[in-house]
């Protein structure tokens, strides 16, 4: 188990023992660990505009957020483990959803619901951030201006996938990511070339 065999005749010196090669229980115990962390995830709203309205539909009766055992909105960051930033994003609140995303115990994830939070969208200009991944790791982007319901719900199908595709011998999935002495979760000329294209031709951005 766990073994994966060399490219010579079979026998003991052509099996590589690989350290990430999953054997029988590992593989075994990432199931039960990514089935009971995608039933129970506990979502963290961080609502500013019009998408958020979206994600209380989402939450209503109609949609249902309760089948994927996300009916608890939990407003406290060390009690929940899925930041929801639904809407547009100030450069006043980066701060602020930075705190909250490092408040957040482990394991969490990040949806960014929306065209505004995920680049910016219309709101092209020096005083909204170009893209929340230039503050907080995101992993799942819901495109739409503002998307339906079903759209965020298909998010977090896409999430509970990409759960069911971690595993717990992997110790980069749960590096914090601090920020550095700029406030920026990625590095000035990284942050121009994400939001550059979409415009700021004053180059009124963070990094400036």
């Amino acid at each position: 188990m766990g073994l994966s065999p060399g490219h010579a005749t079979p026998g003991p010196e052509s099996r590589v023992l690989s350290g990430m090669s999953p054997n029988w229980m590992t593989t075994k115990l990432d199931f039960l660990v990514n089935w009971a962390r995608t039933s129970s995830l506990w979502p963290m709203p961080f609502g500013t505009a019009c998408c958020a309205i979206e994600f209380m539909a989402t939450a209503a009766s109609r949609f249902d957020l309760a089948r994927f055992g996300m009916e608890r909105m939990a407003f406290s960051p060390r009690q929940s483990d899925v930041l929801i930033c639904a809407g547009r994003l100030p450069f006043k609140l980066a701060p602020v959803i930075r705190r909250i995303y490092d408040q957040m115990t482990q394991p969490k994830w990040v949806i960014s619901m929306g065209a505004c939070a995920s680049t910016g969208g219309i709101f092209d200009n020096y005083a909204m951030v170009q893209g929340i991944d230039t503050v907080v790791p995101v992993d799942v982007y819901v495109p739409g201006c503002p998307p339906r319901p079903e759209g965020l719900l298909y998010g977090i199908l896409l999430l509970h996938k990409k759960i069911r595709g971690e595993t717990v011998v992997d110790g980069s999935l749960r590096q914090e990511r601090p920020l550095d002495e700029t406030g920026l979760r990625l590095p000035p000329d990284e942050v121009d070339e994400l939001s550059e294209p979409f415009g700021n031709s004053i180059h009124q951005t963070r990094s400036a």
